[in-house]
């Protein structure tokens, strides 16, 4: 399983330890606002036994993320196969960090590690970025990382039920031509 690792984050095997924080997170309805809904505890932890055994079994997904400095748990970011039910295909790089997390780069710093990796590593043509339409702050994230936007990618996200949160973007970022 690889591990990946920045100037201040590891990105890493999930632990038991990820539990509570990440329930903690996941029932937070600021954290989850872009997001249908918040989560039980129940549908927390089985989010995390779907991320162990991707990251098992293909040695890569999303990974659970600890500032190096403190051991501290502070989210999650990654990479995963776009669902089957979406209007396009590829890998998708995302992140999810607690609120205390917010507002230090973590994001940024801690997805450019996952795009190293998947154009390295994995070999990856292009990866994608999605997220609803009025979630303005990750799309700073993805324009950090030098993802562009095309409106004419956007969707409604089949999974989420009408209403201001089904529209959703995609940002694109193609793999340098060094990997190509």
């Amino acid at each position: 399983m690889s591990e990946l690792t920045t100037d201040r984050l590891l990105l890493r095997h999930w632990r038991t330890s990820d539990l509570a924080p990440w329930a903690a997170m996941n029932a937070d309805a600021e954290v989850r606002a872009y997001f249908p809904d918040v989560l039980t505890p129940e549908r927390s932890d089985a989010s995390v036994a779907r991320f162990q055994a991707d990251l098992d079994r293909r040695g890569w997904g999303w990974w659970a993320l600890e500032v190096r400095a403190t051991g501290a748990f502070i989210g999650f970011t990654g990479l995963d196969p776009v669902e089957e039910d979406m209007p396009f295909t590829g890998v998708e790089a995302g992140w999810r960090l607690a609120r205390p997390a917010w507002g230090h780069g973590y994001a940024t710093e801690a997805a450019r590690a996952v795009l190293d990796f998947g154009f390295a590593r994995l070999g990856l043509p292009e990866i994608l970025a999605v997220t609803a339409a009025a979630n303005v702050r990750s799309q700073a994230v993805m324009r950090r990382l030098g993802m562009t936007h095309d409106p004419a990618d956007d969707f409604d996200d089949p999974g989420v039920p009408d209403g201001p949160l089904r529209r959703s973007v995609v940002y694109r970022l193609p793999a340098p031509s060094a990997h190509r």
